[in-house]
């Protein structure tokens, strides 16, 4: 998705990364039906942060951030590499 909006692969790649924990991120808020204050205590953050992710502000987190967040509240993230397919 990324890609097709113009942006350099490896830029593109590492957006797509930042959306897909963020999106895990907010999955865990809602199915835990925390409220912003609660979520930044369970992940470690200032709730200005929750704030931010909620609205989807992508340009505030870095890859090493969100993970750091989603271990914080006991998620064990993998990564898969491979090639892409053809």
């Amino acid at each position: 998705m990324f890609a097709d909006l113009g942006f350099p692969p490896a830029e593109a790649q590492n957006l797509k990364l930042r959306s897909q924990l963020m999106t895990a991120l907010l999955d865990l808020i809602a199915k835990r039906g925390l409220t912003q204050v609660r979520a930044a205590r369970l992940f470690g953050v200032a709730q200005p942060r929750i704030s931010a992710l909620s609205r989807g502000r992508i340009d505030r987190f870095t890859v090493d951030a969100l993970v750091n967040m989603l271990a914080n509240a006991g998620v064990k993230v993998r990564l898969l590499v491979g090639r892409p397919a053809a």
